[in-house]
C-alpha cells in the first residue's frame, strides 16, 4: 500500500510494528458438536487416510440435533452453576486505560482481540466499577450493565477483601441471560464436565459433550477420561449379587467395617457410609436406594471380587481396570462416560449387550454409500448378557434411587419411567449420574482434568444430577412414558421389612383386607422364583453377622454365560 502511496511512511512503519492477530474463522453449524465431529474425523481418517480432506466425503451421524443442543445447554450450565457456588477467581488480566477517550478505545479493542467468545461468554473490558454497577464494554462497543443481584457473587472483590479488587481495565467475560438481555459476570471454568447420552436398543449415540469447549480443551472426556465411578458402579455388583441368590429384601449389616491390607488393595481400610453413619442389618433394596457403602462392601465381600471382576466384563467393562479388591464396591476401578452409558444400557434394554456407535454411514461426493453402520439390536443380533428379571430387579431398585433416594431430585421432572444412580468419589474428585429410561440412557459427569477435590458438599446428586436433569427435561419433552414390562420367573410377595421375610396373613388380615380394601401386611417386594424368602414365622439357625440374612441358595446360582 505504501508503495502504490495510498499510506505514507509513518503509517507504514506503525502498521510494521503493530502485532499481528491471525483469527481462526470456523464452519458454522446449527447445533456445537465439536467433540463428536472429531471423533467422526478420526474414524474416517483411519478408514481412508489423506483422502478425506479432499475427496469430498460426507458422514451422517446418530446424533439428534435436539438433543445434542439440550446436552451443550445442560453441561454448560452445569459448569456455570459450580463456578457460582464457588466464587469469582478474579479478571482474566488487566490493562491500563487511558484519559483520552480515543485512546481508550483503542486500548480495549486491542485487549479484545486476541480473546474468542467461548460458549455464550463474551471477553468484556470494565469501564467503570462500584459497590452497586459495573459497567464492561463488549468487542462490538456495547456496554453491558451489571448490578443488583449479579453483583452477589463478586460482592469480595467489589469490597476489594483480601487485597483483591475488580477496578476498570479489568477484562473479564460477561453473559446475557433472560429474554430481557440482563447481563452477569462469568468466567472461564477450571472444571470440566461431559455428557453422553444413547439408545439402549442399539446403541446409537444421540449426544455427546465431550467438555466445556473444544477450541480451549480438545481431550474428549467421554471417550478418553478414564475415572473412577464411585457409587455409579454399585449397581454392577449388586446386579451380580442377584445371581447369587441375594435378593432386594435381604438383610446386610450396615455397621462399621475393618478390611485387612490384602482386601483392600495394599492398605488397611474402614470404609465408611458418605455421611458417616451406621445402623443395624438394611434391606439390599434401602442400601442402593441411600448408597450405603458398608453394605455395598459386604456384598461384594459375600459374592467374592473375583467372581464380581469377571461378572462385570458382561456390562462392556475391562476387567483390567477393575483390581479384584473389595474397593471395587465403590467404584475404585476406572471407566470412560461413554463406556458407563453402555453398560447402564444393559439395565435399560432389558439384559442385552449393545455397542455404542456414531456413524451412521458415509458417502462420497457423488452419493455412493462407502460405508453404512449394522449395529447389533436388541430383538435381533444383540446378545444376551445378563437374565431379563436380574435387568428388571435392578431397574425396579433404581427408580426408587430416583424417587426416594440420593437423586430424588430427578423428580421435578415429573416422569416414573425413570431410573438411576448417583457417584461421588473419594474427596469429591469425581462426580456421575447415571439414568435411564426405556428408551434413552444418559450419563453425566463433573470433575477437574488433574484430579482434585470439588469441594465440601459437592456430590454426584449436586452437581452432575441437574445436568441430567436439564438434558432429560428437553429430551423427554412430549415423550409419552413407558414402563418395562415385568418377564416371567419373578415372584411377587409381601414381606416384613424388617426381617426381609415373606408375610403370611392370617385369617384375620385376609377378612380385613376383603372388608376394608387395605393391603395385606407388609411391603411389597419382587423376587426371582428359585429366591423367594421364607416366611416370616420360619425359625431358623443364627446367621452368620458379616453374611446375608437369607442369600438363598449361592452355589445353585452360579450364573452360566447368557447367549
Amino acid at each position: 500500500m505504501a508503495t502504490l502511496k495510498f499510506i505514507d511512511e509513518p503509517t507504514r512503519q506503525a502498521a510494521v510494528k503493530q502485532k499481528l492477530v491471525i483469527r481462526q474463522e470456523r464452519q458454522r453449524t446449527s447445533v456445537d458438536a465439536d467433540f463428536a465431529a472429531e471423533m467422526v474425523r478420526q474414524a474416517l481418517f483411519e478408514k481412508y487416510g489423506e483422502s478425506i480432506y479432499s475427496s469430498g466425503y460426507k458422514a451422517v451421524t446418530t446424533l439428534r440435533s435436539a438433543q445434542q443442543k439440550a446436552a451443550n445447554q445442560a453441561v454448560w450450565q452445569g459448569i456455570a452453576d459450580y463456578d457460582q457456588r464457588h466464587g469469582y477467581r478474579g479478571p482474566e488480566k488487566s490493562i491500563p486505560l487511558p484519559e483520552d477517550k480515543e485512546a481508550r478505545a483503542t486500548a480495549i479493542t486491542h485487549a479484545l482481540e486476541e480473546l474468542a467468545p467461548v460458549s455464550d461468554m463474551q471477553p468484556a473490558v470494565v469501564i467503570s466499577a462500584t459497590p452497586q454497577l459495573i459497567r464492561a464494554q463488549l468487542r462490538d462497543g456495547e456496554v453491558a450493565e451489571i448490578g443488583g443481584h449479579s453483583l452477589k457473587w463478586v460482592a469480595n472483590w467489589m469490597a476489594g477483601k483480601k487485597g483483591r479488587k475488580l477496578t476498570a481495565g479489568a477484562v473479564v467475560r460477561v453473559q446475557a441471560t433472560g429474554k430481557s438481555k440482563s447481563w452477569r459476570l462469568v468466567q472461564l471454568p477450571e472444571v470440566e464436565a461431559a455428557l453422553v447420552a444413547l439408545n439402549p436398543k442399539d446403541g446409537a449415540i444421540t449426544a455427546l459433550v465431550g467438555g466445556f469447549d473444544f477450541n480451549r480443551n480438545k481431550f474428549n472426556h467421554v471417550t478418553q477420561a478414564w475415572r473412577q465411578p464411585g457409587s455409579s458402579f454399585k449397581p454392577f455388583i449388586y446386579s451380580a449379587a442377584l445371581e447369587k441368590g441375594y435378593t432386594p429384601s435381604t438383610l446386610i449389616n450396615n455397621t462399621p467395617l475393618t478390611l485387612a491390607a490384602e482386601e483392600a488393595g495394599g492398605t488397611a481400610w474402614e470404609p465408611k457410609n458418605y455421611d458417616g453413619s451406621s445402623s443395624g442389618p438394611v434391606r439390599m433394596r434401602s442400601a442402593l436406594t441411600k448408597s450405603l457403602n458398608l453394605v455395598s462392601v459386604r456384598i461384594l465381600q459375600g459374592i467374592g471380587p473375583y467372581y464380581a471382576r469377571d461378572y462385570i466384563r458382561r456390562f462392556g467393562f475391562d476387567p483390567a481396570r477393575h483390581p479384584p479388591y473389595l474397593t471395587m464396591a465403590l467404584g475404585a476401578g476406572s471407566v470412560t462416560p461413554l463406556q458407563l452409558a453402555a453398560g447402564y444400557g444393559v439395565f435399560a434394554n432389558g439384559g442385552f449387550g449393545v455397542k455404542p456407535y456414531l456413524i451412521e454411514k458415509v458417502t462420497d461426493k457423488d452419493g455412493r454409500l462407502l460405508m453404512q453402520a449394522n449395529p447389533q439390536v436388541v430383538g435381533g443380533k444383540a446378545p444376551r448378557v445378563i437374565d431379563p428379571r436380574n435387568a428388571w430387579l435392578m431397574t425396579s431398585m433404581m427408580q426408587d434411587v430416583v424417587r426416594y433416594g440420593t437423586a430424588a431430585r430427578a423428580g421435578q421432572l415429573g416422569r416414573s419411567d425413570l431410573a438411576g444412580k448417583t457417584g461421588t468419589t473419594n474427596d469429591a474428585r469425581d462426580t456421575w449420574f447415571a439414568g435411564y429410561t426405556p428408551d434413552l440412557v444418559a450419563i453425566s459427569w463433573m470433575g477437574y482434568d488433574q484430579p482434585k477435590s470439588l469441594g465440601r458438599g459437592e456430590t454426584g446428586g449436586q452437581t452432575s444430577l441437574p445436568i441430567w436433569i436439564k438434558f432429560m427435561g428437553s429430551a423427554l419433552k412430549g415423550v409419552p412414558q413407558k414402563t418395562w414390562a415385568m418377564p416371567s420367573g419373578i415372584v411377587t410377595a409381601r414381606i416384613n421389612p424388617n426381617t426381609g421375610k415373606r408375610v403370611v396373613p392370617g385369617l384375620a388380615d385376609e377378612l380385613m383386607e376383603l372388608l376394608t380394601e387395605a393391603p395385606s401386611p407388609g411391603i411389597t417386594e419382587h423376587f426371582y422364583q428359585e429366591f423367594v424368602p421364607a416366611d416370616d414365622s420360619t425359625v431358623e439357625p443364627a446367621a452368620d453377622p458379616e453374611a446375608p440374612v437369607d442369600p438363598g441358595n449361592p452355589e445353585a446360582a452360579e450364573p452360566g454365560p447368557f447367549e
